[in-house]
């Protein structure tokens, strides 16, 4: 078999992937040989995303700007891509938002929103790869990237819609993993625990959270850069024909208790 995770020859598009964990898993890719599709709102942050990953790991990079909860431009997009590489064979779906506000307080609008975008955007671009790519060459892997706050509550920051949404994307992942699998196409989630990104790491960083995460996550500490990317590379390899429907949380032990 040689190397059971080498992505060369394959590509991979990667939603939400301006900033943050999107940004790492691709580089995660990329250093596996996967050509690299970013595609986030932001179109300048994409482009740069693109190139930087082109150059530190010599692979083919594109950067698309898509709005994700947007049908016509998500059918766009990925037409863009076929144009350009002729294939898809990875999707990481990371995209997301988080409204934080207790549930007495949270607005309609909140609530559509973070459905829309969390589970509803994320089905789009499957379902869209999925018709276009994936099912026509009979091969693709999947990999949506949801929460431990899909699988559980939480007692520190009220954040109802997200826990409902990640929940939704949980049990997508099962029903397009039942619908899917035997077509070739894997689909598998991962839910992250408290991960250090620009946007949470003065959070993280709180004497409050420190005292936190000593009693509520079994390592004590919360993820750091790096610490996703081997669940990413494993789900998206070749050679992982037969993991399908999985939830793998990469929490530090947080669900486990």
């Amino acid at each position: 078999m040689g190397n059971y995770f080498d992505l060369t020859g394959q590509v991979a598009v990667v939603t939400g992937c301006s900033t943050g964990l999107g940004v790492q898993m691709a580089k995660a890719l990329a250093s596996q040989g996967a050509a690299i599709v970013a595609l986030a709102r932001r179109e300048q942050l994409v482009k740069e995303v693109a190139e930087d990953i082109a150059n530190t790991y010599g692979v083919q990079t594109m950067g698309v700007s898509c709005d994700i909860t947007d049908t016509e431009r998500v059918a766009k997009a990925v037409e863009e891509v076929l144009d350009k590489f002729g294939r898809i064979d990875i999707l990481i779906n990371n995209a997301g938002t988080g409204a934080v506000a207790p549930a007495e307080d949270i607005t309609d609008e909140q609530f559509a929103n973070e459905m829309n975008v969390d589970l509803f955007g994320n089905f789009k671009v499957a379902r869209e790869i999925a018709k276009k790519a994936m099912l026509p060459a009979g091969y693709g892997r999947i990999i949506n990237i949801a929460s431990m706050y899909g699988l559980v509550g939480n007692k520190i920051a009220p954040a109802s819609p997200y826990h409902a949404a990640k929940g939704g994307l949980v049990n997508m992942t099962r029903a397009l993993a039942a619908e899917w699998g035997e077509k070739g196409i894997t689909v598998n989630a991962i839910c992250p625990g408290y991960f250090e990104t620009p946007l949470t790491k003065e959070t993280l960083d709180s004497e409050y959270f420190q005292n936190y995460a000593k009693t509520m996550i079994p390592m004590a500490r919360y993820g750091k850069e790096g610490e996703l990317d081997s669940a990413a590379i494993f789900l998206s390899a070749p050679a992982s024909t037969y993991v399908n429907g999985v939830i793998l949380p990469v929490d530090g032990g947080y669900t486990c208790m």
